[in-house]
């Protein structure tokens, strides 16, 4: 295995980890939001306050990680879509300082405010649909080279089938991740009340992300033939992913075992997530960039490759101890202290 194949595998396994993690943080925003507009505020509140208080500050130590290393493996990216993604990419940052804003005035016990509430939802939603450029534009048609000079082809990406498509599924993929780690978390803080108002939630948003995951991969046969028909060839993996959302919903619809439900849902977007990315190489950008355009030096790439890994070994250890010490210490999960 090369170089390139081993710092993108890595990269893609932060990206997938933040992937899981914010798709909980966003989709508790919404349905926080959501609930408060419904006058269900009561029912969830607590359950959501208690996941987040301990979590929403390392939120955002994976997607660090992720940009940091896609610049120090592939400079090249920066290049590209540095430029191009200049107005989206202020436009995620300002989203996610909102949001931040918003946790450090509920954490330090400001006033609640019902202006405040609507940015913390709606950015919830937002900031995935942002992000999401990225993939979508990776596909190609979206951006112009002319003379050494990038640009993003608006109105390409703004009429674009595919392009909606993707942030569609963006969004029902958080809501559908994060009110399935919640009816979990609901059913271990043993409050029937919340645990039934989420599994509703995660019921609501199951099919709607299968139906989109299948809606864009037809889409992506008219946008980039290439990546589809090698997609293909991972069918397996998305018969794996389909097999786990299957098995997820089942169970939650069963009220059995959520926890191994949750770890259904993170098996399916894991097997759909790499299938895409294995599909895509060696593209980081189609047509004009692949891993093995403007690679880092072999010296580099091997002191980032163990600089990432030890990241990785230091995050999920200190993540395991964040949720045995918080999340699921049975008095904590309780609202006991």
């Amino acid at each position: 295995m090369t170089y390139e194949v081993v710092g993108i595998t890595v990269l893609w396994l932060f990206l997938y980890g933040y992937l899981i993690v914010a798709s909980v943080d966003f989709g508790a925003g919404f349905f926080s939001y959501y609930s408060k507009r419904k006058n269900k505020e009561s029912v969830i509140h607590s359950i959501i306050q208690r996941y987040l208080s301990p979590v929403w500050e390392v939120t955002n130590v994976f997607l660090v990680f992720f940009f940091i290393g896609i610049v120090g493996f592939f400079p090249d990216t920066a290049y590209y879509y540095g430029t191009a993604l200049l107005i989206p990419g202020s436009v995620a940052i300002i989203l996610l300082a909102i949001r931040g804003s918003y946790y450090a005035f509920a954490t330090y016990g400001a006033k609640e405010s019902n202006f405040y509430s609507f940015l913390y939802g709606a950015t919830g939603l937002l900031i995935p649909a942002s992000l999401t450029t990225v993939l979508t534009i990776s596909e190609g048609g979206y951006i112009s080279v002319d003379d050494g000079n990038v640009s993003l082809l608006y109105g390409e990406l703004f009429s674009s089938l595919y392009s909606w498509g993707v942030v569609i599924l963006a969004v029902v993929s958080v809501l559908f991740i994060s009110a399935a780690f919640l009816t979990y978390y609901a059913a271990r803080a043993k409050d029937n009340e919340a645990f039934s108002l989420l599994r509703k939630y995660a019921l609501t948003w199951a099919f709607p992300s299968i139906i989109m995951g299948i809606i864009v991969f037809a889409l992506l046969e008219q946008r980039n033939p290439e990546h589809f028909a090698s997609m293909l060839e991972y069918w397996w993996m998305f018969g794996i992913s389909f097999m786990a959302f299957l098995t997820a919903a089942w169970l939650i619809w069963k009220k059995k075992n959520l926890g191994i439900a949750f770890i259904m849902v993170m098996i399916q977007y894991f097997a759909a997530f790499f299938a895409y990315g294995a599909s895509h190489l060696p593209y980081l950008l189609y047509p004009h960039l692949t891993i093995y355009d403007g690679f880092t030096n072999e010296a580099m790439a091997a002191a980032l490759i163990i600089a990432f890994i030890a990241g990785l070994f230091l995050l999920i250890p200190s993540l395991y101890l964040l949720m045995r010490l918080f999340l699921f210490d049975a008095e904590y999960v309780e609202g006991r202290r």
